[in-house]
């Protein structure tokens, strides 16, 4: 069930709200976490699918969809930090499996950081491998297939 108001859109790169994703972004992971900025954009960016939430005119959830030749790989998953609690995390990965779907994808990917492997295993997404660092954050990979 959606929040009550809460979009999902996919956006073109660089357009007005997929710049207020970024923004939201470097908010969580920059900002919050502390990862460093050069590793937080990468050339992924140009060709992602990029999604966003919107509630109340604001973007507040934001990921992007990475088409591999094996899976779809979901990552930069963020939700503002006042709108957490919501179920916006777990509304926005629906919405990415399903826009994975419409593209002819049914095995998503991800690498969860470690604190969150729960949120994604209530998604049906299984760990595998071994625990690595990436930006200084333990992280797991984790697959729905």
């Amino acid at each position: 069930m959606s929040q009550p108001g809460c979009i999902f859109l996919t956006v073109p790169v660089f357009s007005p709200l997929c710049n207020l994703g970024f923004a939201l972004r470097r908010e969580v992971f920059i900002i919050e976490q502390n990862v460093p900025e050069e590793l937080e954009h990468d050339t992924d960016d140009m060709t992602a699918t990029h999604v966003v939430g919107i509630m109340d005119g604001a973007v507040v959830a934001v990921a992007r969809i990475l088409f591999k030749e094996q899976h779809a790989k979901i990552g930069r998953v963020a939700v503002a930090a006042s709108h957490r609690g919501l179920r916006l995390g777990a509304q926005l990965i629906d919405y990415a499996v399903e826009v994975a779907h419409q593209h002819g994808e049914t095995r998503c990917y991800l690498e969860s950081q470690a604190d969150k492997i729960g949120f994604y295993a209530r998604l049906g997404f299984v760990a595998f491998g071994d625990e690595f660092m990436d930006a200084g954050i333990p992280h797991l990979k984790m697959k729905n297939y």
